[in-house]
Protein backbone atom coordinates (compact mmCIF):
# COMPACT_ATOMS: atom_id res chain seq x y z
CA UNK A 1 0.00 0.00 0.00
CA UNK A 2 2.55 2.65 0.87
CA UNK A 3 4.70 1.17 -2.51
CA UNK A 4 1.54 2.44 -4.20
CA UNK A 5 1.08 5.54 -2.16
CA UNK A 6 4.88 6.93 -2.90
CA UNK A 7 5.18 5.77 -6.51
CA UNK A 8 1.50 8.06 -6.96
CA UNK A 9 3.88 10.85 -5.18
CA UNK A 10 6.59 10.57 -7.63
CA UNK A 11 4.52 10.29 -10.51
CA UNK A 12 2.18 13.16 -10.08
CA UNK A 13 4.51 15.44 -7.90
CA UNK A 14 7.98 14.24 -8.09
CA UNK A 15 8.37 14.17 -4.28
CA UNK A 16 12.05 14.13 -2.53
CA UNK A 17 12.55 10.17 -1.78
CA UNK A 18 9.50 8.74 -2.92
CA UNK A 19 11.80 7.18 -5.67
CA UNK A 20 12.84 5.07 -2.61
CA UNK A 21 10.29 2.86 -3.15
CA UNK A 22 11.21 2.00 -6.49
CA UNK A 23 14.06 -0.21 -5.50
CA UNK A 24 13.59 -3.59 -4.70
CA UNK A 25 16.22 -3.75 -2.41
CA UNK A 26 15.20 -0.92 -0.08
CA UNK A 27 11.56 -2.07 0.39
CA UNK A 28 13.16 -5.39 1.30
CA UNK A 29 15.14 -3.51 3.68
CA UNK A 30 11.98 -2.44 5.54
CA UNK A 31 10.05 -5.42 5.43
CA UNK A 32 13.09 -6.69 7.28
CA UNK A 33 12.38 -3.88 9.55
CA UNK A 34 8.89 -3.64 10.22
CA UNK A 35 8.31 -7.11 10.51
CA UNK A 36 11.41 -7.26 13.14
CA UNK A 37 8.84 -4.49 14.96
CA UNK A 38 6.12 -6.52 14.68
CA UNK A 39 7.19 -9.63 15.85
CA UNK A 40 9.25 -8.02 18.92
CA UNK A 41 7.36 -5.07 19.87
CA UNK A 42 3.28 -6.12 19.36
CA UNK A 43 4.13 -9.57 19.68
CA UNK A 44 4.48 -8.77 23.19
CA UNK A 45 0.74 -7.72 23.04
CA UNK A 46 -0.27 -11.06 21.25
CA UNK A 47 1.15 -13.11 23.91
CA UNK A 48 -0.07 -11.09 26.52
CA UNK A 49 -3.74 -11.52 24.88
CA UNK A 50 -2.95 -15.35 24.58
CA UNK A 51 -2.04 -15.66 28.43
CA UNK A 52 -5.30 -13.70 29.59
CA UNK A 53 -7.85 -16.18 27.55
CA UNK A 54 -5.63 -19.11 28.95
CA UNK A 55 -4.67 -20.40 25.74
CA UNK A 56 -1.61 -22.35 26.82
CA UNK A 57 0.14 -25.11 26.29
CA UNK A 58 -0.47 -28.76 27.95
CA UNK A 59 2.12 -30.97 28.37
CA UNK A 60 2.22 -34.92 27.90
CA UNK A 61 4.87 -37.20 30.57
CA UNK A 62 7.17 -38.02 27.72
CA UNK A 63 10.25 -38.16 30.60
CA UNK A 64 11.86 -35.35 28.59
CA UNK A 65 13.69 -32.74 30.33
CA UNK A 66 12.36 -29.33 31.52
CA UNK A 67 8.61 -30.59 29.78
CA UNK A 68 6.81 -29.46 32.91
CA UNK A 69 8.45 -26.11 33.15
CA UNK A 70 6.47 -25.45 29.74
CA UNK A 71 3.07 -26.34 30.86
CA UNK A 72 0.83 -23.02 30.45
CA UNK A 73 3.18 -21.53 28.23
CA UNK A 74 0.84 -19.63 25.65
CA UNK A 75 0.53 -21.59 22.16
CA UNK A 76 -0.88 -19.91 18.74
CA UNK A 77 1.98 -17.24 18.41
CA UNK A 78 2.21 -18.26 14.79
CA UNK A 79 -0.12 -15.33 14.74
CA UNK A 80 2.58 -13.08 15.44
CA UNK A 81 4.60 -14.64 12.70
CA UNK A 82 1.80 -14.15 9.94
CA UNK A 83 1.05 -10.63 10.80
CA UNK A 84 5.00 -9.87 10.74
CA UNK A 85 4.68 -11.65 7.02
CA UNK A 86 1.43 -10.18 6.37
CA UNK A 87 1.87 -6.52 7.32
CA UNK A 88 5.40 -5.58 5.94
CA UNK A 89 4.29 -7.39 2.34
CA UNK A 90 0.98 -6.06 2.10
CA UNK A 91 2.49 -2.54 2.71
CA UNK A 92 5.99 -2.48 0.45
CA UNK A 93 4.95 -5.07 -1.97
CA UNK A 94 4.01 -4.16 -5.77
CA UNK A 95 0.24 -6.72 -5.25
CA UNK A 96 0.03 -6.77 -8.96
CA UNK A 97 2.48 -9.23 -9.08
CA UNK A 98 0.98 -13.33 -9.27
CA UNK A 99 4.03 -14.31 -7.14
CA UNK A 100 3.42 -11.97 -4.28
CA UNK A 101 -0.77 -13.00 -4.65
CA UNK A 102 0.00 -16.69 -4.28
CA UNK A 103 2.39 -16.57 -1.48
CA UNK A 104 0.18 -13.66 0.72
CA UNK A 105 -2.54 -16.86 -0.43
CA UNK A 106 -0.27 -19.75 1.23
CA UNK A 107 0.58 -17.44 4.09
CA UNK A 108 -3.17 -17.29 5.12
CA UNK A 109 -4.56 -20.48 3.80
CA UNK A 110 -2.04 -22.47 5.95
CA UNK A 111 -2.05 -20.26 8.66
CA UNK A 112 -5.98 -20.37 9.02
CA UNK A 113 -5.89 -24.67 8.79
CA UNK A 114 -3.24 -24.37 11.90
CA UNK A 115 -5.19 -21.76 13.87
CA UNK A 116 -7.96 -23.80 13.27
CA UNK A 117 -6.40 -26.82 14.69
CA UNK A 118 -4.74 -25.41 17.34
CA UNK A 119 -8.12 -23.48 18.61
CA UNK A 120 -9.89 -26.91 18.26
CA UNK A 121 -7.34 -28.68 20.67
CA UNK A 122 -7.48 -25.61 23.41
CA UNK A 123 -10.86 -25.94 23.25
CA UNK A 124 -11.11 -29.52 23.98
CA UNK A 125 -8.44 -28.85 26.79
CA UNK A 126 -10.75 -26.17 28.63
CA UNK A 127 -13.89 -28.58 27.86
CA UNK A 128 -11.69 -31.47 29.90
CA UNK A 129 -11.02 -29.32 32.60
CA UNK A 130 -14.24 -27.99 33.40
CA UNK A 131 -15.16 -31.72 33.27
CA UNK A 132 -13.14 -32.57 36.10
CA UNK A 133 -9.67 -31.87 35.25
CA UNK A 134 -9.54 -35.44 33.32
CA UNK A 135 -7.35 -34.55 29.38
CA UNK A 136 -7.37 -37.40 27.54
CA UNK A 137 -5.54 -38.29 23.49
CA UNK A 138 -8.74 -37.48 21.95
CA UNK A 139 -9.12 -33.97 23.45
CA UNK A 140 -5.72 -33.07 22.04
CA UNK A 141 -7.39 -34.08 18.24
CA UNK A 142 -7.84 -30.43 16.94
CA UNK A 143 -8.47 -30.81 12.92
CA UNK A 144 -8.84 -34.48 12.07
CA UNK A 145 -5.75 -35.19 9.82
CA UNK A 146 -7.85 -35.96 7.07
CA UNK A 147 -9.15 -32.37 7.29
CA UNK A 148 -5.46 -30.61 7.52
CA UNK A 149 -4.52 -32.88 4.19
CA UNK A 150 -7.43 -32.09 2.63
CA UNK A 151 -6.60 -28.16 3.02
CA UNK A 152 -2.47 -28.93 2.09
CA UNK A 153 -3.62 -30.69 -0.97
CA UNK A 154 -5.89 -27.98 -2.09
CA UNK A 155 -3.41 -25.30 -1.48
CA UNK A 156 -1.72 -27.36 -3.50
CA UNK A 157 -3.29 -27.78 -6.53
CA UNK A 158 -4.06 -24.00 -6.59
CA UNK A 159 -0.44 -23.38 -6.63
CA UNK A 160 0.41 -25.69 -9.05
CA UNK A 161 -2.43 -24.66 -11.61
CA UNK A 162 -1.14 -21.01 -10.94
CA UNK A 163 2.17 -21.44 -11.81
CA UNK A 164 1.35 -24.11 -14.77
CA UNK A 165 -1.64 -22.21 -16.57
CA UNK A 166 -0.76 -18.15 -15.41
CA UNK A 167 0.66 -15.92 -18.65
CA UNK A 168 2.72 -14.06 -15.59
CA UNK A 169 4.78 -17.50 -15.36
CA UNK A 170 7.55 -17.51 -17.63
CA UNK A 171 10.74 -17.54 -17.73
CA UNK A 172 13.00 -16.10 -20.87
CA UNK A 173 14.99 -18.13 -23.54
CA UNK A 174 18.02 -16.31 -25.29
CA UNK A 175 17.23 -15.94 -29.36
CA UNK A 176 20.36 -17.11 -30.89
CA UNK A 177 21.67 -15.35 -34.00
CA UNK A 178 18.79 -15.96 -37.09
CA UNK A 179 16.69 -18.12 -34.82
CA UNK A 180 13.43 -17.40 -34.32
CA UNK A 181 11.52 -17.90 -30.81
CA UNK A 182 9.74 -20.68 -31.96
CA UNK A 183 13.37 -22.56 -33.05
CA UNK A 184 14.91 -21.33 -29.97
CA UNK A 185 12.07 -23.19 -27.43
CA UNK A 186 12.70 -26.79 -26.28
CA UNK A 187 10.04 -29.72 -26.38
CA UNK A 188 7.35 -29.05 -24.30
CA UNK A 189 7.97 -24.75 -23.81
CA UNK A 190 5.76 -22.41 -26.04
CA UNK A 191 5.71 -18.78 -26.22
CA UNK A 192 4.50 -16.31 -23.44
CA UNK A 193 0.88 -14.92 -24.65
CA UNK A 194 1.64 -11.51 -25.68
CA UNK A 195 5.66 -11.80 -25.25
CA UNK A 196 7.95 -9.33 -27.75
CA UNK A 197 11.35 -9.86 -28.77
CA UNK A 198 13.64 -7.77 -25.65
CA UNK A 199 17.09 -6.93 -26.67
CA UNK A 200 19.68 -6.70 -23.54
CA UNK A 201 23.01 -5.17 -23.91
CA UNK A 202 25.31 -7.79 -21.71
CA UNK A 203 29.07 -6.65 -21.44
CA UNK A 204 28.34 -4.56 -24.20
CA UNK A 205 26.74 -7.33 -26.64
CA UNK A 206 23.01 -7.27 -27.48
CA UNK A 207 21.60 -10.05 -26.85
CA UNK A 208 17.66 -11.03 -27.95
CA UNK A 209 15.46 -12.63 -25.15
CA UNK A 210 11.73 -14.24 -25.43
CA UNK A 211 9.51 -15.26 -22.54
CA UNK A 212 8.11 -18.30 -23.00
CA UNK A 213 5.98 -20.67 -20.83
CA UNK A 214 7.84 -24.35 -19.61
CA UNK A 215 7.14 -26.24 -16.78
CA UNK A 216 10.92 -26.45 -15.97
CA UNK A 217 12.68 -26.76 -12.66
CA UNK A 218 16.69 -27.13 -11.95
CA UNK A 219 18.54 -30.20 -11.28
CA UNK A 220 21.55 -29.67 -9.28
CA UNK A 221 25.13 -30.97 -9.76
CA UNK A 222 24.36 -31.45 -13.28
CA UNK A 223 25.50 -29.51 -16.53
CA UNK A 224 22.36 -30.02 -18.10
CA UNK A 225 20.63 -28.36 -15.20
CA UNK A 226 17.33 -28.13 -16.47
CA UNK A 227 14.50 -30.58 -16.21
CA UNK A 228 11.07 -30.32 -18.26
CA UNK A 229 8.35 -32.18 -16.59
CA UNK A 230 6.87 -33.09 -20.21
CA UNK A 231 9.62 -35.63 -20.39
CA UNK A 232 8.04 -37.47 -17.75
CA UNK A 233 4.72 -38.70 -20.12
CA UNK A 234 6.28 -37.30 -23.62
CA UNK A 235 7.59 -40.93 -23.82
CA UNK A 236 4.13 -41.99 -24.23
CA UNK A 237 3.07 -40.21 -27.45
CA UNK A 238 3.80 -36.98 -29.37
CA UNK A 239 0.74 -35.37 -28.17
CA UNK A 240 1.01 -36.77 -24.28
CA UNK A 241 3.22 -33.30 -23.72
CA UNK A 242 -0.31 -31.52 -23.61
CA UNK A 243 -0.96 -33.43 -19.81
CA UNK A 244 2.34 -32.44 -18.22
CA UNK A 245 0.23 -29.94 -16.04
CA UNK A 246 -1.26 -33.35 -14.35
CA UNK A 247 2.18 -35.13 -12.93
CA UNK A 248 3.22 -30.92 -12.34
CA UNK A 249 0.34 -30.16 -10.23
CA UNK A 250 0.76 -33.50 -8.21
CA UNK A 251 4.57 -33.18 -7.49
CA UNK A 252 3.74 -29.58 -6.50
CA UNK A 253 1.10 -30.75 -4.05
CA UNK A 254 3.41 -33.47 -2.86
CA UNK A 255 6.10 -31.03 -2.15
CA UNK A 256 3.78 -28.65 0.01
CA UNK A 257 2.00 -31.08 1.53
CA UNK A 258 5.41 -32.52 2.79
CA UNK A 259 7.59 -29.84 3.51
CA UNK A 260 4.73 -28.57 5.79
CA UNK A 261 4.15 -31.27 7.37
CA UNK A 262 8.12 -31.54 8.18
CA UNK A 263 8.03 -27.77 9.70
CA UNK A 264 5.14 -29.01 11.93
CA UNK A 265 7.20 -31.96 13.01
CA UNK A 266 10.26 -30.17 13.34
CA UNK A 267 8.33 -27.33 15.86
CA UNK A 268 9.22 -29.91 19.04
CA UNK A 269 11.61 -27.52 20.37
CA UNK A 270 12.57 -23.81 21.93
CA UNK A 271 13.21 -22.06 18.64
CA UNK A 272 14.10 -24.98 16.29
CA UNK A 273 11.81 -24.29 13.84
CA UNK A 274 11.90 -20.67 13.51
CA UNK A 275 15.65 -20.49 13.47
CA UNK A 276 15.49 -23.33 10.64
CA UNK A 277 13.09 -21.16 8.81
CA UNK A 278 14.79 -18.08 8.93
CA UNK A 279 17.88 -19.51 7.34
CA UNK A 280 16.38 -21.84 4.66
CA UNK A 281 14.46 -18.29 4.11
CA UNK A 282 17.59 -16.33 3.30
CA UNK A 283 19.04 -19.19 1.12
CA UNK A 284 16.16 -18.99 -0.72
CA UNK A 285 16.22 -15.28 -0.91
CA UNK A 286 19.71 -15.51 -2.61
CA UNK A 287 17.91 -17.62 -5.33
CA UNK A 288 15.31 -15.32 -5.84
CA UNK A 289 17.75 -12.67 -6.27
CA UNK A 290 20.43 -14.04 -8.80
CA UNK A 291 16.99 -15.95 -10.37
CA UNK A 292 15.64 -12.38 -10.94
CA UNK A 293 18.19 -10.74 -11.82
CA UNK A 294 19.17 -10.85 -16.12
CA UNK A 295 22.86 -10.17 -15.37
CA UNK A 296 23.74 -12.38 -12.26
CA UNK A 297 21.39 -15.38 -14.44
CA UNK A 298 23.42 -14.72 -17.54
CA UNK A 299 26.94 -15.00 -15.23
CA UNK A 300 25.46 -18.19 -13.21
CA UNK A 301 23.80 -19.65 -16.63
CA UNK A 302 20.59 -20.22 -14.88
CA UNK A 303 17.44 -19.22 -16.15
CA UNK A 304 16.16 -15.92 -15.68
CA UNK A 305 12.74 -15.81 -14.13
CA UNK A 306 10.59 -12.17 -14.74
CA UNK A 307 9.09 -10.45 -11.71
CA UNK A 308 10.79 -12.85 -9.04
CA UNK A 309 12.63 -9.99 -7.38
CA UNK A 310 9.26 -8.56 -6.04
CA UNK A 311 9.45 -11.82 -3.97
CA UNK A 312 12.31 -10.60 -1.67
CA UNK A 313 10.17 -8.26 -0.02
CA UNK A 314 7.64 -11.39 1.12
CA UNK A 315 11.19 -13.46 1.70
CA UNK A 316 12.48 -10.37 3.94
CA UNK A 317 9.12 -10.29 5.69
CA UNK A 318 9.38 -14.12 6.65
CA UNK A 319 12.95 -13.80 7.91
CA UNK A 320 12.49 -10.69 9.88
CA UNK A 321 9.32 -12.68 11.07
CA UNK A 322 11.09 -15.81 12.06
CA UNK A 323 13.56 -14.03 13.89
CA UNK A 324 11.66 -11.36 15.87
CA UNK A 325 9.81 -14.31 16.99
CA UNK A 326 13.06 -16.16 18.66
CA UNK A 327 13.23 -12.93 20.73
CA UNK A 328 10.15 -14.95 22.57
CA UNK A 329 10.34 -18.52 21.06
CA UNK A 330 14.12 -19.07 21.97
CA UNK A 331 14.86 -21.11 25.39
CA UNK A 332 13.64 -20.77 27.36
CA UNK A 333 10.44 -20.26 25.54
CA UNK A 334 7.67 -17.19 26.62
CA UNK A 335 5.66 -18.48 23.71
CA UNK A 336 5.26 -21.24 20.93
CA UNK A 337 4.24 -21.52 17.56
CA UNK A 338 1.33 -24.02 17.58
CA UNK A 339 0.12 -25.05 14.18
CA UNK A 340 -1.03 -21.71 13.26
CA UNK A 341 2.78 -20.99 12.80
CA UNK A 342 5.06 -24.07 11.91
CA UNK A 343 1.94 -25.36 8.85
CA UNK A 344 2.49 -21.95 7.45
CA UNK A 345 6.26 -22.02 7.49
CA UNK A 346 6.47 -24.91 5.69
CA UNK A 347 3.82 -24.41 3.06
CA UNK A 348 5.30 -20.61 2.53
CA UNK A 349 9.20 -22.59 1.74
CA UNK A 350 7.69 -25.48 -0.37
CA UNK A 351 5.91 -22.69 -2.44
CA UNK A 352 9.15 -20.20 -2.74
CA UNK A 353 11.34 -23.19 -3.82
CA UNK A 354 8.62 -24.13 -6.54
CA UNK A 355 8.44 -20.75 -7.90
CA UNK A 356 12.15 -20.15 -8.21
CA UNK A 357 12.38 -23.60 -9.51
CA UNK A 358 14.32 -25.07 -7.14
CA UNK A 359 12.07 -27.70 -5.45
CA UNK A 360 14.49 -30.85 -6.20
CA UNK A 361 17.16 -28.62 -3.76
CA UNK A 362 14.12 -29.24 -1.26
CA UNK A 363 15.47 -32.02 -0.31
CA UNK A 364 19.20 -30.51 0.78
CA UNK A 365 18.20 -26.71 2.22
CA UNK A 366 15.09 -28.85 4.34
CA UNK A 367 17.11 -31.47 5.40
CA UNK A 368 16.44 -30.98 8.74
CA UNK A 369 12.39 -31.04 7.88
CA UNK A 370 12.94 -34.03 6.02
CA UNK A 371 15.52 -35.98 8.96
CA UNK A 372 12.35 -35.32 11.21
CA UNK A 373 9.73 -36.32 9.39
CA UNK A 374 12.09 -39.27 8.27
CA UNK A 375 12.60 -40.35 11.60
CA UNK A 376 8.92 -40.50 12.46
CA UNK A 377 8.34 -42.56 9.67
CA UNK A 378 10.81 -45.14 10.10
CA UNK A 379 10.15 -45.35 14.12
CA UNK A 380 6.50 -46.17 13.31
CA UNK A 381 6.92 -48.34 10.25
CA UNK A 382 9.49 -50.56 12.81
CA UNK A 383 7.68 -50.42 15.71
CA UNK A 384 4.23 -51.98 13.57
CA UNK A 385 6.71 -54.30 11.85
CA UNK A 386 8.39 -55.90 14.68
CA UNK A 387 4.97 -56.16 16.60
CA UNK A 388 3.68 -57.88 13.87
CA UNK A 389 6.47 -60.45 13.53
CA UNK A 390 7.75 -60.95 17.07
CA UNK A 391 4.55 -59.71 18.91
CA UNK A 392 6.47 -56.94 20.71
CA UNK A 393 6.95 -53.48 19.17
CA UNK A 394 10.65 -52.34 18.89
CA UNK A 395 11.65 -48.95 18.06
CA UNK A 396 15.21 -47.60 15.97
CA UNK A 397 15.06 -44.29 18.45
CA UNK A 398 14.75 -43.76 21.75
CA UNK A 399 11.95 -41.52 20.72
CA UNK A 400 10.51 -39.55 17.30
CA UNK A 401 10.77 -37.15 16.21
CA UNK A 402 14.82 -36.94 15.82
CA UNK A 403 15.52 -34.24 18.57
CA UNK A 404 13.45 -35.95 21.32
CA UNK A 405 16.09 -38.63 20.72
CA UNK A 406 18.78 -36.67 21.33
CA UNK A 407 17.08 -34.88 24.27
CA UNK A 408 16.55 -38.79 25.53
CA UNK A 409 20.48 -39.16 25.21
CA UNK A 410 20.81 -36.16 27.69
CA UNK A 411 21.69 -33.11 25.37
CA UNK A 412 19.64 -29.87 26.26
CA UNK A 413 17.50 -29.00 24.21
CA UNK A 414 18.96 -25.77 23.19
CA UNK A 415 22.28 -27.26 22.07
CA UNK A 416 20.23 -29.43 20.07
CA UNK A 417 18.04 -26.81 18.51
CA UNK A 418 21.64 -24.50 17.88
CA UNK A 419 23.22 -27.58 16.46
CA UNK A 420 20.18 -28.33 14.14
CA UNK A 421 20.36 -24.53 12.93
CA UNK A 422 23.85 -25.09 12.33
CA UNK A 423 23.28 -28.22 10.07
CA UNK A 424 20.89 -26.07 8.37
CA UNK A 425 23.25 -23.16 7.41
CA UNK A 426 25.62 -25.67 6.18
CA UNK A 427 22.78 -27.28 3.49
CA UNK A 428 21.83 -23.99 2.71
CA UNK A 429 25.01 -22.86 1.83
CA UNK A 430 25.39 -26.41 -0.15
CA UNK A 431 22.22 -26.02 -2.09
CA UNK A 432 23.90 -22.33 -2.97
CA UNK A 433 27.13 -23.91 -4.29
CA UNK A 434 25.15 -25.90 -6.94
CA UNK A 435 24.43 -22.74 -8.54
CA UNK A 436 28.39 -23.07 -9.52
CA UNK A 437 29.33 -26.67 -9.41
CA UNK A 438 27.74 -28.72 -12.42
Amino acid sequence: MLYYFFTWLNKHYDVSGARLFEYTSFRTAMAVLFSLIIATVYGRRVINLLRRNQIGETVRDLGLQGEQQKKGTPTMGGIIILLAIVVPTLLFADLDKTYIRLMLLCTLWLGIIGFLDDYFKLKARKRALAAGGIYTKKDRDGLAGITKIIGQVGLGIIIGTTLYFSNNVVVEREVIGTQTVKQSLLPGEKRAKDSNIVIRNIDGVERRFAEVKTPITTIPFVKSHEFNYSRLISWISPSAENYTWIPYIIIVTFIVTAVSNGANITDGLDGLAAGVSAIIGAGLGIFIFVSGNYVLADYLNIMYIPNLSELLIFVGALVGACIGFLWYNAYPAQVFMGDTGSLALGGIIASLAIIVRKEILVVIFCGIFFVESLSVIIQVSYFKYTKRKYGEGKRVFLMSPLHHHYQKKGFHENKIAVRFWIITILLVVASIITLKIR
